[in-house]
């Protein structure tokens, strides 16, 4: 039993299995649970009154909900076009909601006036890395994990958590996906089946993205403008008039997704070493990164090119790895801001089935020498060409000719 006089616990509620079985295991250690739901995307009203019901008989004292729509917008999804980098080079860190949720949570900690905070976290994945040094870092919380109290009791989770549920007389679905499924704002992952066994993923495992590509659909362009890195308007639509932030995820996961653009496959290193995979649909981040880069590509400098991925690389090994609110992911932010000075224009992209590119590039700080073209004219001679390339590759001539 909790030695705190003050019961009042939150609960970070999805409607889910394990975070179902948590409020009435909580109730039974003597907790008063108020449940919460923070919308990260993907969910619809019918589901969030859904998952209202489904707290609230379970014997939630009051359910919650909180939309964190337009901090992804802000924290997460603008760095990371900044940056224009995936954690290893594969994965566009759709699970970066999660700090966002615990922070919205211990907002309504501190409004009860209880530092006791829950969420179903098992021992064995990521997301509990994420949550506890979230809660760490945000002040003096408690956490109570209940999925990871019975893991110490049982291997067979979810058994034992069906059964729990049974015999408190509350329902417990029959229909068990097959696949593991978390959608939010910036896509999907999809886990589970042929996907955990190393096979190809199925049609049925894709939830955003046309499975199959339609050869007959047409062409299409979409036009992005940028200021100063950040994304201004979508086809003219002006950001923060006439299109937010989360309806330009919205429309672009849906256009991009409808030309079977933007699927992946993640195979890689987890914060607790074991190797993981994942199927993942991000259609909008991808379509953004695309367009971002290209207008990047033509205004930086190749150093500023060559040098960013650099730190946009540790920056998302830091996001994924559990260290939000790690100063050092700050000062780097710091940068990738200041990089963007001069990324401001528009780049038209061209969506095709299965494939997109950046066709058109619009900026008055394009990198241009207005006396050369590139591999036609240039505002040089020939003997400085000649002597320039003489002078750049001298230690490597001198190097090669040893070995002669």
């Amino acid at each position: 039993m909790n030695k705190h006089t003050n019961k009042n616990i939150v609960l970070a509620f999805s409607g889910g299995l394990d975070t179902s079985f948590c409020v009435p295991y909580l109730l039974d250690q003597g907790y008063q649970v108020t449940t919460i739901f923070v919308d990260s995307g993907g969910v619809t009203d019918q589901e969030k009154q859904q998952i209202k019901q489904r707290a609230l008989s379970l014997g939630a004292i009051e359910h919650v909900e909180e939309s964190i729509a337009n901090e992804l917008w802000g924290e997460v999804i603008t760095p990371l076009i900044w940056g224009g980098h995936w954690y290893q080079n594969q994965y566009p860190l759709l699970c970066s909601d999660r700090y966002l949720i615990v922070a919205a949570c211990l907002k309504l900690c501190d409004k009860l006036g209880t530092n006791l905070f829950s969420h179903g976290c098992t021992g064995m994945g990521n997301d509990q890395v994420r949550f506890d040094l979230a809660v760490q870092c945000l002040g003096d919380y408690e956490i109570i994990s209940p999925i990871r109290e019975i893991q110490k009791l049982t291997t067979e989770v979810r058994e034992y958590e069906k059964q729990y549920l049974l015999d408190k007389g509350f329902e417990v679905s029959d229909k068990v996906s097959a696949y593991s499924v978390n959608e939010n704002l910036l896509g999907a992952t999809i886990s589970g089946s042929e996907i955990d066994e190393w096979k190809k993923p199925s049609d049925e495992s894709y939830l955003i993205t046309e499975p199959k590509v339609d050869t007959s659909k047409q062409n299409q362009l979409v036009s992005f403008e940028f200021e100063q890195g950040d994304l201004v308007a979508l086809d003219g639509q002006i950001l923060g008039e006439g299109i937010s932030g989360e309806q330009v995820m919205q429309q672009l996961n849906k256009l991009v997704g409808s030309y079977s653009i933007g699927r992946g496959l993640y195979t890689g290193d987890t914060s607790i070493g074991l190797k993981g995979r994942i199927a993942f649909e991000a259609p909008a981040l991808v379509a953004l990164q695309a367009a971002h880069v290209a207008l990047e590509q033509a205004v930086l400098s190749k150093a500023q090119n060559r040098f960013k991925s650099t730190i946009a690389e540790k920056w998302t090994e830091l996001v994924y790895e559990g260290f939000y609110y790690e100063p050092l992911k700050h000062d780097l932010e710091a940068f990738l801001k200041s990089s963007q000075s001069q990324v401001t224009g528009k780049v038209t992209l061209e969506l095709k089935p299965g494939n997109l590119s950046a066709v058109e590039v619009k900026s008055d700080n394009i990198l241009i020498d207005s006396g050369s073209v590139y591999a036609q004219s240039a505002s040089w001679n020939i003997e400085e060409a000649v002597g320039f390339i003489k002078l750049f590759g001298k230690s490597t001539v001198m190097a090669a000719n040893k070995k002669h």
